[in-house]
């Protein structure tokens, strides 16, 4: 109880330190939101009547306390640019980010585990060193740049996915799955790679293990080697880079989102900020916050439901 009370209070901690910086860093963007409110053929008098009504020339550290308080009651207040609710707001675009993070890590996984499987069984064999130069290949370019190449690929030549738009599930499964491919394939090609070399890296260690040279002696088949005693041990970094890598999805669903014109946070994030909308922004970094730290949260949680070990070791530390 001692090691979850103390990851809670330090992710607590993390939310506060990312939301006051994002606020502050806010501040310091030139211009002005209540400019873009009142358009260009607004005087100066009218711009600062608006900017009084929006509480913008309160100092920041009491804007941003108005702002902390009303959070812990649940109320993010409402953007300035559209009058709505923010949390309502974020709400509408969430699922459409949460799907695009699942399918990409879902599919990074695919692709991962059997290749880091494969590899591992057969290190610097033609087959290891095959798909190593692939994966050096792919993660040397950026996600957008991927994105860009399988539209033109996939949309523009040979027309089996739309290079934009996206269907709600309740327009149909296929038809959602079908706009999300190409997005969710440009952020998992590259995050593949990484989570395929450190899974191979554990594997080929632990393949080494007495206990592993024990199952080859009694001659058990490879494939119950590799998934049944090999696999699990060696998944503790692969879980922990998982949860490290929420942040880089995060961070490239903001472009692909705005690439393949997906209505996800990181779109409503990015225009938000180009319209300086303080509310929308925190409560948008706010939410991204919370998900990034309960990630992590979990995949320290996993690793005793992984090797039992782990809560033996942590029943007699306490």
């Amino acid at each position: 109880m001692h090691f979850y009370a103390g990851k809670f209070i330090h992710l607590l901690i993390v939310v506060f330190a990312v939301t006051a910086l994002t606020f502050v860093m806010l501040n310091l963007l030139p211009g002005s939101v209540a400019h873009e409110i009142a358009g260009q053929s607004a005087t100066v008098g009218d711009v600062a009547a608006l900017r009084e009504q929006l509480g913008l020339n309160a100092p920041v550290l009491v804007r941003y306390c108005r702002w902390l308080t009303g959070a812990l009651r649940g109320e993010l207040g409402n953007s300035l640019v559209t009058g709505q609710a923010v949390t309502k707001t974020i709400a509408s675009h969430l699922p459409v980010t949460v799907e695009l993070l699942l399918l990409s890590q879902l599919i990074a996984l695919l692709l991962a585990v059997p290749i880091g499987i494969l590899s591992a069984w057969r290190p610097d064999s033609k087959t290891d060193r095959l798909f190593g130069t692939i994966g050096f290949g792919l993660v040397s370019i950026p996600s957008f740049a991927l994105a860009i190449l399988l539209i033109f690929f996939f949309s523009l030549r040979l027309k089996w996915f739309p290079a934009t738009g996206y269907n709600a599930l309740n327009e149909g499964v296929l038809l959602n799955l079908k706009g999300f491919i190409l997005p969710a394939l440009s952020i998992a090609l590259v995050e593949w790679v990484t989570l395929m070399r450190v899974l191979r890296s554990d594997l080929i260690a632990t393949l080494q293990e007495d206990f592993i040279l024990l199952a080859r002696a009694k001659g058990l088949p490879a494939w119950r080697i590799l998934i049944r005693h090999a696999l699990r041990p060696s998944s503790f970094s692969l879980i922990t880079l998982c949860g490290l890598h929420i942040g880089n999805l995060i961070g490239g669903a903001v472009i692909i989102e705005n690439l393949f014109a997906l209505p996800g946070v990181g779109r409503l994030l990015l225009s938000s900020i180009f319209a300086q909308d303080f509310p929308m922004v925190q409560g948008c970094v706010l939410f991204i916050a919370i998900g990034y730290v309960t990630v992590n949260f979990l995949v320290d949680a996993s690793y005793g439901l992984l090797d039992p070990r782990v809560r033996k070791e942590g029943t007699g530390a306490r």
